[in-house]
């Protein structure tokens, strides 16, 4: 017997394990199409911008993660953008109650969405890209809807993550000040490096900035958050 989702949500791909994508947890990665910013260095721009390619729809990805349930019992719902998927607070609900644990990676822009997840939720990741005012070079006219966000996990009792892909032009050492303003006092902040290649924009022939650089960002951020990482 099917469960209610039917094809209010969509996916674009599936990853079967990754041990890297959920903390101490070997889990499954299901993509979701679409996303509201147009980020110039995305890797995940072909489930983005104009995603033509074959979708599973919320029955099928639940059928996928029973098959492999006695390997894996988590699962990461990461994309595009997964919080404007019409289907998604109904499909975490559906994990919940099959008794997966489940990551949500999201941009924050949707907070009333992420609201109504939390409750079914074990992790959150949630992207801060640049500081507000840098926002417009990813197609974002309003972030009133991510420091809401921001304020939400703060002040929640899901787990979570604030992350940081440290892309040059987009970040750098006044943005990490102004960062760490708006996240002070986070359980955590992770910075990622950037990957040069198949971006989005394909002129972003960017050179990554060096470790020590990056190290110089976790100094920064550590006046702002007690937990500071690097995955580089």
């Amino acid at each position: 017997m099917q469960h209610p989702l039917g094809e209010r949500v969509r996916f674009g791909g599936i990853q079967g394990t990754t041990l890297i994508d959920f903390p101490d947890r070997l889990a499954t990665a299901l993509f979701t199409t679409g996303c509201n910013l147009r980020c110039p260095y995305c890797h995940n721009w072909r489930l983005v911008i104009n995603h033509e390619g074959p979708c599973l729809s919320g029955n099928h990805a639940i059928r996928f993660l029973e098959s492999r349930r006695r390997f894996v019992d988590s699962v990461v719902i990461t994309g595009g953008e997964p919080t404007i998927q019409e289907g998604l607070v109904s499909f975490i609900q559906e994990l919940d109650k099959r008794g997966f644990k489940t990551k949500l990676d999201t941009n924050g822009f949707f907070p009333d969405i992420l609201e109504k997840c939390l409750p079914f939720l074990d992790y959150v990741a949630l992207d801060v890209k640049t500081s507000l005012e840098r926002y417009k070079l990813l197609g974002a006219s309003d972030i009133t809807g991510l420091q809401r966000t921001i304020a939400l996990l703060k002040r929640g009792d899901v787990d979570y993550e604030f992350r940081n892909t440290t892309v040059p032009t987009i970040v750098d050492e006044q943005s990490i000040v102004e960062m760490g303003e708006l996240v002070r006092g986070a359980r955590r902040f992770i910075f990622q490096q950037f990957v040069p290649g198949d971006t989005l924009d394909k002129t972003l022939n960017l050179k990554p900035y060096s470790k020590k650089i990056i190290f110089q960002f976790v100094d920064i951020m550590t006046q702002y958050v007690a937990d500071v990482k690097m995955r580089i």
